[in-house]
């Protein structure tokens, strides 16, 4: 309140006083000494010492007394500190170089008169630039996550969000009871794979042996391709594939027979009625055989285009299925328990040490969005399901078409991955009893949790901070990591974060009934019964390793590895050379170093000639680019550079310049490429530092050469750096029986010609 009088006061001394004075005035804080009003008789002068709490003092008692005023040097202090603090978070950003300040200096007019070629371009992507909103929301969350890092807050994030708590009583499994409908009935068949993986007591020999090394063998299904099965227990070996005739054959929960079919049926081909398919695709067929039984799968042939929806379909049958069984052996129980009011009876341990059992990791809240509308279509038997905060969901995780630009023309990949919100900061819960479902419930009432890796990481946090809480992920029995290539391109961490607390023991009992709680959670053995599904459009190293460190399943584990026979290379339209340089590197804790060394010794030293302007050099890892940055500058070298924090000013700029010559080379990484697609023109020589991710990002780079047309292909380059522990994305791009053949030959230069006419 006192600044807001003092604010007041201020407008009133200024109402008298010429544009200038004002202006003075707004800027300084106080009126220009020469118009101060001189007193006939002097004051005395004082002398006071400032401290250094001087200020901040001053900004308390201000606070405390709504009519004290902000005095003139106190308001300039503060100012100049604003001013300050500016300064260094725009040094500590590092996404913009010097070269973008003496670029914007007295360029704007000369780039809206002169960049013509690409301002249509420019504006349309401007205009239609469906990530402006999705990168502000991102920001915004990271920078949330840095204030909550630093500042301790006494809230709790699980309390601040929007969580329903209305529904407490009737949601809670410990006060209800089995009801008369048949579809509550459990499966008490020994045959029940959900019964066979939970109700089994692991010893402390077979505990070890789990923690050793596996024992691996190879197969191959007609609907998945080659599998690589690898167990530590003997007797869960390899699984036979087997047609579904019936949906009995399967142990599904009653209600699910009958909504399965009506959910599934529109994936089904006419191809599939015809071979008797009634329920499954042939891919949804081989994933829920490897699914239902309780096995740890990786699926990296998972895509936005072909495949996905299938596959959402098939791990959402399981989920459900899976906490349908979970919740009716407990309310079997809850009746037996009160019918018997005796000791504590082992056949009733049924629960884990937190009610959460199923986690469901996504990209976007449209992925969220479209599992839990999967969910309700099969449990909504006869539209008889009631959903609470039905429509408050449908807001929050819904967009409309407005949100979408009518121009945006990008890849059908792009179109696929990124439609509707594509927010990646959220986290849901959501509860289910009998025919009843609860969006936003609190995590601890909750059976299934949905959630970016980014909702996750802000309440999880980071060690030592008090408002931190994990415990909810203490028991969870099905982790599910959908589209997990996408969280290479957003913050892979998070996801290692997040695998780092998973099946810890929690730090409160949080109301749990002890002698309802499974021997093997309370063991701290959850790591072992818990099942890991990950889905990815490719493989990866960095997913290989959270497969290979951080999956314990008891019951063992299944790759689909499928070798792709021919790359991505097949698909460069434009008569190309491509020259691919081995780089030998003794470990993979040097290959960044190596890399760089290589590459400004042998191959930049070749491009700094006036023949080899228009070099684009593409950069996946951003760290790599930040150094490459950094040496270009140092070097006082006259290049451009892009990358996801560019502004979109600076953008502009970097491809105006490229394109004109004036800058002979452009850094650009991968990142951008994924969330912009824009086509870069005027590109004549092209350096991959590093082989792309995804293996279409290749070709899309290759096919850029064509947009300038100028009568110069014959000049035209493309040197590719890779390594042998490349040999994924080599394969890729190449094909198998090439790629085997770079890596292991004495040769370290191969060439490879595209676009010749026949």
């Amino acid at each position: 309140m006192g600044k807001r009088k003092s604010g007041a006061k201020l407008r009133g001394l200024g109402s008298n006083l010429t544009k200038k004075q004002k202006k003075h005035l707004r800027d300084f804080g106080e009126e220009h000494p020469f118009h101060d009003e001189v007193l006939e008789k002097a004051q005395p002068a004082q002398i006071v010492e400032l401290t250094d709490s001087s200020e901040q003092s001053g900004s308390e008692s201000d606070a405390e007394s709504g009519t004290e005023q902000v005095t003139a040097y106190q308001h300039l202090c503060s100012t100049l500190k604003n001013v300050g603090e500016d300064e260094d978070s725009v040094s500590d950003h590092g996404s913009e170089s010097e070269f973008e300040d003496e670029v914007e200096e007295d360029q704007d007019k000369d780039d809206e008169k002169d960049g013509s070629e690409v301002d249509d371009e420019n504006d349309q992507e401007e205009k239609a630039d469906v990530f402006s909103k999705e990168e502000k929301e991102s920001s915004t969350a990271e920078k949330q996550l840095a204030k909550e890092e630093m500042v301790q807050d006494d809230t709790n994030d699980l309390e601040a969000d929007f969580t329903d708590v209305k529904d407490e009583a009737k949601f809670c499994l410990e006060n209800n009871f089995i009801g008369d409908g048949s579809e509550d009935e459990s499966d008490d068949s020994s045959d029940d794979p959900f019964k066979q993986h939970m109700d089994t007591e692991l010893e402390d020999d077979d505990v070890k042996i789990v923690t050793e090394v596996k024992n691996t063998m190879q197969s191959k299904w007609n609907t998945l391709g080659q599998l690589v099965w690898s167990s530590h227990l003997p007797k869960y070996t390899l699984i036979k594939e087997l047609l579904v005739e019936c949906l009995k054959n399967l142990h599904l929960h009653k209600p699910l027979e009958t909504t399965w079919p009506k959910i599934n049926g529109q994936l089904l081909s006419i191809e599939d009625q015809l071979n008797q398919q009634e329920f499954f695709t042939p891919l949804q067929q081989g994933l829920f055989n490897i699914i239902n039984s309780y096995k740890d799968l990786y699926y990296p042939e998972r895509t936005a285009i072909r495949n996905g929806e299938e596959v959402r379909r098939a791990y959402c049958l399981h989920v459900i299925n899976h906490v349908l069984k979970a919740n009716s052996q407990v309310l079997n129980n809850n009746a037996k328990s009160r019918d018997q009011k005796a000791e504590v009876d082992d056949d009733l341990r049924d629960q884990g040490l937190t009610r959460p059992k199923v986690l469901i990791v996504v990209p976007f809240r449209e992925s969220a969005l479209r599992v839990v509308q999967t969910l309700i279509g099969l449990l909504d038997v006869k539209e008889k399901l009631e959903v609470s905060n039905k429509k408050r969901f449908k807001d929050e995780y819904g967009s409309s078409p407005e949100d979408r630009p009518p121009n945006l023309k990008r890849p059908e990949d792009y179109e696929a991955i990124f439609a509707g919100n594509i927010d990646d900061h959220f986290r849901i819960g959501v509860a289910i009893l009998r025919r009843s479902m609860r969006l936003y419930a609190p995590f601890y009432s909750s059976d299934i949790i949905i959630a970016s890796p980014l909702g996750l990481r802000t309440i999880i946090k980071t060690e030592g901070d008090k408002t931190r809480d994990f415990d909810f992920l203490s028991s969870i029995e099905v982790l599910i990591i959908d589209q997990a290539d996408l969280y290479l391109m957003q913050n892979w961490e998070h996801i290692v974060h997040l695998l780092n607390h998973l099946n810890q023991q929690p730090h409160e009992p949080h109301g749990v009934d002890f002698s309802r709680v499974r021997m093997w959670s309370l063991n701290n053995w959850s790591k072992y019964y818990r099942q890991t599904l990950i889905f990815s459009a490719l493989q990866d190293p960095q997913i290989n390793a959270i497969y290979s460190k951080h999956c314990f399943n008891y019951r063992g584990q299944v790759v689909v590895s499928n070798v792709p026979q021919t790359g991505s290379i097949c698909h460069v339209v434009v008569q190309l050379p491509h020259v691919f340089q081995r780089l030998d590197v003794a470990n993979f804790t040097g290959l960044p170093d190596a890399r760089f060394e290589f590459f400004i010794t042998k191959i930049l030293p070749q491009y700094r000639e006036a023949v080899m302007s228009h070099t684009l050099i593409y950069v996946p890892i951003y760290f790599d680019y930040v150094r490459l940055r950094n040496y270009f500058n140092h070097e006082e070298m006259n290049f451009s550079h892009i990358c996801e924090y560019s502004k979109k000013s600076t953008i502009n700029r970097a491809r105006y310049h490229f394109l004109k010559g004036e800058k002979p080379f452009l850094l650009f990484t991968e990142r951008f490429h994924f969330y912009k697609r824009y086509t870069i023109k005027g590109i004549r020589h092209l350096i991959f530092y590093e082989l792309p991710t995804y293996p279409h990002f290749y070709s899309d780079i290759c096919n850029m050469l064509k947009a300038e047309n100028r009568g110069d292909e014959a000049t035209w380059t493309c040197t590719v750096l890779y390594s042998k522990y490349d040999a994924q994305k080599l394969t890729r791009v190449v094909g198998a029986e090439r790629a085997a053949q770079m890596i292991q030959s004495k040769k370290s230069v191969h060439l490879f010609i595209t676009g010749e006419e026949s």
